[in-house]
């Protein structure tokens, strides 16, 4: 019940956006317009716009999830898979509650809400994606693709092109560059002085563990 009355809220909350932003304004018009207890829509969301703003990233996450279960993605490189993952995000957001969620997360006291949701959008890309790396590989895919998602959403968010055509092109630009680094830093690894260079960071990067995995996570028996 209390799920079906968040998304009520939110849903409510969705036509005021674009005018009043994420905001306290925008809370109570949503949960009058629903017939939602003002003390109710505040324990839903206790930080007001903000928690909108985070529970609409959320929801757009698990529609990304549920859209990427459906396909087969088996043909494509996996580098293009990214692809398909990022922009199947961006398409099912909506550029101007977007544009006004940027805005608010730009806030110096709500910038480690907005990363922390940008890690996790690239988390559950990987995880859909059948990724079960531990240690340094776990953090460092999240971190670069937490990059390129992020430079792809402000590049998305100013683009006028037909279907968004110039934001798919420089998300390709975006992976192609990280498959660059992914190429030297291979070449590092095989090479004798490469190796000396890199054992430093990598055995102080070695020591974190990242969380581990259920046994039972869509995609785990995946290579």
């Amino acid at each position: 019940m209390t799920d079906d009355t968040k998304d009520r809220v939110l849903d409510a909350a969705l036509v005021h956006v674009p005018f009043d932003g994420w905001s306290e304004k925008t809370l109570r018009a949503a949960a009058a317009e629903c017939g939602v207890d003002a003390g109710l829509a505040r324990a839903l969301f206790p930080r007001g716009g903000v928690d909108l703003a985070l529970a609409y990233h959320a929801r757009g996450d698990a529609e990304m999830m549920a859209r990427l279960a459906a396909m087969d993605l088996t043909a494509q490189r996996y580098r293009d898979r990214i692809a398909t993952a990022i922009r199947t995000r961006l398409e099912l957001a909506d550029q101007e509650l977007v544009r006004r969620g940027s805005t608010l997360f730009s806030l110096p006291q709500y910038a480690g809400d907005g990363a922390k949701a940008v890690w996790g959008t690239a988390d559950k890309i990987w995880t859909a994606l059948g990724d079960t790396s531990q240690d340094l590989n776990w953090y460092t895919k999240r971190a670069t693709l937490s990059a390129v998602y992020g430079a792809t959403v402000l590049y998305w968010l100013g683009d006028t092109s037909d279907g968004h055509h110039a934001t798919w092109e420089f998300l390709d630009r975006r992976i192609d560059g990280v498959m660059q680094v992914e190429k030297l830093k291979a070449s590092m690894r095989e090479n004798p002085l490469g190796k000396a260079i890199m054992a430093g960071p990598v055995k102080i990067m070695e020591s974190i563990r990242a969380p581990k995995l259920p046994d039972d996570l869509p995609g785990r028996h995946q290579g």
